[in-house]
């Protein structure tokens, strides 16, 4: 299973925590994108995603806001697909990158924590709002909330619920066949 996972970060001037990037490389050792959107400036944005590992090839993929507004919705389907990295975006555009991305079929988490971010996190597939530093309007709109406002948080439940769901198809694959067999009997 794959998926996606919207970071969205504000104003990262600290440099990232070592479990946030741990979780990072779990998260795509799992088959999930992160992608980070967050109002920075590029360059700044590139160097954190570097920090944190949030790249597909050698370098970041880098877009700004300005240059999404000028692209048409293939283009940006595409340009959110490769992209790692998206700065300066208005919260419009938070919306319409998670849209593009669920239109070509992919599962969309995504992370925030303000009013801007509200649209985006009720369209997502799972919206997880920050509980301690979110916005109320935030947490409204989230269909779960980090209480921690720690993201190796999300890659601890993601873990967690596939372990589960793994347990869930044995229990199924072992009681269906036990179960037929039963009724055949009496049968």
């Amino acid at each position: 299973e794959t998926g996606l996972i919207f970071l969205g970060l504000q104003g990262m001037i600290a440099p990232p925590r070592p479990e946030a990037i741990a979780a990072v490389h779990a998260c795509q050792s799992a088959g999930i994108d992160v992608k980070m959107i967050t109002g920075d400036h590029v360059l700044t944005a590139r160097s954190i995603a570097q920090r944190m590992g949030i790249k597909k090839g050698e370098q970041v993929l880098a877009f700004e806001g300005k240059e999404l507004a000028n692209i048409g919705e293939h283009q940006l389907a595409q340009a959110v697909e490769d992209g790692d990295v998206f700065a300066r975006v208005a919260p419009a555009q938070k919306l319409q990158l998670v849209e593009a991305l669920q239109s070509k079929g992919e599962f969309v988490a995504m992370t925030g924590d303000g009013v801007n971010d509200a649209p985006a996190l009720k369209q997502a597939d799972i919206g997880i709002a920050m509980g301690k530093g979110g916005t109320e309007v935030a947490r409204e709109a989230a269909d779960m909330l980090l209480t921690d406002d720690n993201f190796a948080s999300i890659e601890a439940a993601v873990e967690e619920g596939r372990t589960v769901y793994q347990n869930l198809r044995i229990a199924i694959a072992f009681l269906l066949p036990v179960n037929g067999c039963e009724s055949m009997t009496i049968l």
